[in-house]
């Protein structure tokens, strides 16, 4: 696994090297006659091109922007590539714990809602509800007789 990971990543820096080698390198030259004050009165200052019609015209002079979009593409491209070769084929799940224990009261009535049952709670209860099946306890609230 590590070895086809680290040759798919090699030649993927292969790629790309060799795509950036092979794009010409622009020098800076400026459009129409205007190399170094000659021709239609544009100059070269420090790889800046002022121009007529430059920057002050209200649109831009130079390249269209289609290398950009093609270096972009060429980036998903190996970013894509790249990233599937190292992501794990493999996936383990951890399994969900067991579920934890659930402790109750014991009852030690009869069960509820029989006769044995009303007559156990009205025995032991003075404030039993045979309606509702509680009683009231020493700490205010209703409570189901058991």
């Amino acid at each position: 696994m590590a070895k086809t990971t680290f040759t798919a990543l090699i030649a993927a820096l292969v790629g790309v090297m060799a795509l950036t080698l092979a794009v010409p390198a622009e020098a800076g030259r400026g459009h129409g006659n205007g190399w170094k004050g000659g021709g239609n009165g544009g100059r070269y200052v420090q790889n800046n091109y002022y121009g007529r019609g430059g920057y002050d015209r209200g649109y831009r002079r130079g390249g269209d922007g289609y290398n950009a979009l093609g270096a972009g593409l060429i980036g998903f491209g190996v970013g894509a590539i790249v990233g599937s070769a190292l992501t794990p084929r493999e996936v383990y799940v951890v399994p969900p714990p067991p579920p934890a224990p659930v402790y109750t009261r014991a009852a030690y009535g009869p069960p509820a809602w029989t006769p044995d049952w009303y007559s156990y709670c009205y025995s032991r209860y003075r404030t039993f509800n045979p309606n509702s099946g509680t009683f009231v306890g020493y700490d205010g609230y209703e409570h189901f007789c058991r």
